[in-house]
């Protein structure tokens, strides 16, 4: 008569599998958030930094302030570049700055 309502419910059965039920939603929330945004952004950086590393002498280029202008030095080593965005008119720009590399020039012969 004096049974407390802890021992009244018992154990559940299947408890192990319950809680693995329980987290397959948040699994494939985590799946479909890898494949639709982070993975296509990953492969978007890669291919920013791909295209900052071959720019040449030459090329037009845009940065993100929207200063379009032609490569005239590039240092391997550096992280600056010299471009021309008027007659006689050149400015440093990081690398990282720049946004769109519009035309592409003939490899420069050494």
């Amino acid at each position: 008569m004096f049974i407390t309502p802890a021992f009244a419910q018992g154990a559940p059965a299947g408890g192990s599998t319950d809680m693995i039920l329980q987290f397959v939603p948040f699994i494939l929330i985590f799946v479909i958030m890898w494949f639709l945004i982070i993975r296509p952004q990953q492969r978007k950086v890669r291919e920013h930094q791909d295209m900052i590393k071959n720019v040449r002498r030459g090329d037009t280029v845009v940065t993100s302030g929207g200063i379009i202008g032609k490569v005239t030095k590039v240092l391997d080593d550096s992280t600056d570049l010299e471009v021309e965005i008027a007659d006689g008119v050149r400015v440093k720009v990081a690398r990282s700055m720049i946004s769109e590399v519009r035309s592409k020039s003939e490899p420069v012969k050494a």
